[in-house]
């Protein structure tokens, strides 16, 4: 089942950008290994399920969203502590993922990206090497099946969201060297 947090693109042969995210919820948390994943805050977010707990804790942000719980999503979302990716949009639908953005002076990136978030991350703890392969396999297929996203075309949150400085994610943990290196495996 995918979330309803999407809708469809402007010009859906016009895919050229990867975005790469992360996402805690709560902060600085990842799900453990052990909990389902659809019983995750994230899994509802990207849903549009506004469970009581959800709206809790976007109440305890009111600073950071004063309109209450954001409709959000992404395509896909890698799992940290278990060797697991969920699909939450189709590729050729747009998910909400990257806000006010930016790139090479086009706005609205959803329009033209795909997102995948990384679960998971902290100012110190790294990124697991499970991941990394995840995103080296997914970001193959998907160059594959969209030829216009190419190296120079994958980008973290930070790199598009404006005004700049607003997203943070990856993150300073987050090893482009290593990633770019697993992406050209064959």
């Amino acid at each position: 089942m995918y979330s309803k947090n999407c809708d469809n693109r402007p010009d859906p042969t016009d895919i050229n950008l990867l975005v790469i995210h992360c996402i805690s919820i709560p902060d600085k948390h990842f799900v453990p290994a052990d909990q389902s994943f659809e019983q995750s805050l994230i899994h509802h977010l990207f849903m549009g399920n506004h469970t009581p707990e959800l709206k809790k804790y976007f109440d305890g942000l009111k600073d950071q969203f004063p309109n209450g719980i954001p409709n959000v999503s992404a395509h896909i979302v890698i799992r940290r502590e278990k060797d697991e990716v969920l699909q939450y949009v189709p590729f050729i639908k747009r998910a909400w993922h990257a806000g006010q953005s930016e790139f090479e002076g086009r706005t609205n990136c959803n329009d033209f990206s795909i997102g995948i978030e990384l679960e998971g991350y902290s100012e110190d703890i790294p990124y697991t090497e499970t991941q990394y392969q995840r995103l080296a396999e997914i970001t193959r297929v998907i160059m594959q099946v969209y030829p216009k996203i190419t190296k120079d075309r994958i980008v973290g949150h930070s790199d598009i969201a404006r005004p700049a400085g607003r997203k943070p994610d990856p993150g300073p943990l987050f090893d482009w060297n290593h990633y770019a290196a697993l992406l050209s495996k064959p």
